[in-house]
């Protein structure tokens, strides 16, 4: 399990611009289609932009059609953490980053094989490494 990262809000404000600290603080989402990975076809690992730590690698990202990038599994299992979100009238499930415990976006069970989740996160919330392929 990675080691906790554990920081004020203001200390986080200071580090993240306003749109990144909307979004991984506040648990904002950027607008569909506006992201820099939605349609990204670039090799590598796609780290939490707050905290860098590796959270999805690009083989397994596909095209979910929803304007957000799209993975059917996390690295590792111990990479993102899962919350019950009740928020905006729906039942949905978010996933934060398990070491920083920044909002990621929301997994849903209607992807594909082989694990059948699409976690939909916001690009804004993450920073490719492309020599890490």
């Amino acid at each position: 399990m990675p080691e906790k990262i554990r920081k004020s809000e203001e200390d986080w404000r200071a580090e993240l611009t306003p749109e990144e600290f909307h979004v991984l603080r506040e648990k904002g989402t950027e607008p569909a289609f506006t992201g820099i990975y939605w349609d990204a076809k670039d090799e590598g690992v796609y780290r939490c932009r707050a905290c860098g730590q590796e959270l999805f690698s690009s083989e397994t990202k596909y095209d979910s059609g929803t304007g957000w990038p799209s993975f059917w599994a996390p690295l590792s299992d111990d990479a993102v953490e899962t919350a019950p979100d009740h928020s905006h009238f729906m039942r949905r499930t978010e996933v934060l980053c398990s070491r920083c415990g920044s909002h990621l976006g929301h997994v849903f069970e209607d992807g594909p094989q082989p694990t059948g989740l699409r976690y939909c996160i916001n690009s804004i919330s993450l920073r490719l490494d492309k020599d890490e392929a």
